[in-house]
């Protein structure tokens, strides 16, 4: 019995061993968990309003909430994709708007506040044409016009086609139904 435990543990610790220099790059420095790469920059629409100022460029507003599950899908599966975050940041100023935030965010000149009554912001009702849906990505022009509203979770593909419709001006030239048939 001791015999197959000297074993066992000589086993174990010949795996470690072996894992740990296979983990060793040629500086000797044991690596990190490869990069996930890019992530998008998220930052305040006031933030956003400043910097499309001295560079203009599209915003892009994820509108959620806490409690919601699809806005979290989003996150974990659009959001996060290396090739969407590297797009979203070099056209757009991302912004991350709670909708039922209790902070006062002023955009444009004008103080949006929290409106208990409806248990949510008065900014995400602005944005969202009064239609409470989570989560909605919002797209503004350069300056900080509506595009549209576009309500529901997007996996990849489908949020990849909207950003690249807004991003590289399709709207400008086409109806979304026309865009949707050349690809």
């Amino acid at each position: 019995m001791k015999r197959n435990t000297y074993t066992l543990f000589a086993l174990l610790a010949l795996l470690i061993g072996v894992s740990a220099f296979k983990m060793a790059d040629n500086s000797g420095k044991t690596q990190d968990k490869p990069a996930k790469g890019e992530t998008i920059k998220w930052m305040t629409l006031a933030e956003a309003e400043a910097k499309t100022k001295k560079e203009p460029r599209k915003i892009f507003i994820d509108v959620y909430t806490d409690w919601c599950g699809w806005c979290k899908k989003m996150d974990k599966d659009t959001f996060s994709d290396p090739e969407i975050a590297a797009y979203v940041n070099k056209n757009f100023y991302a912004v991350k708007l709670n909708a039922e935030g209790k902070e006062p965010i002023t955009v444009g000149g004008h103080t949006f506040t929290y409106k208990p009554e409806y248990k949510v912001h008065e900014l995400a009702i602005a944005l969202l044409n009064g239609q409470m849906s989570y989560p909605t990505t919002v797209y503004l022009d350069e300056k900080m016009n509506m595009l549209s509203p576009v309500p529901g979770y997007l996996d990849k593909k489908n949020f990849t086609k909207i950003i690249r419709y807004f991003g590289e001006n399709h709207h400008k030239t086409m109806s979304w139904a026309e865009y949707e048939k050349r690809k």
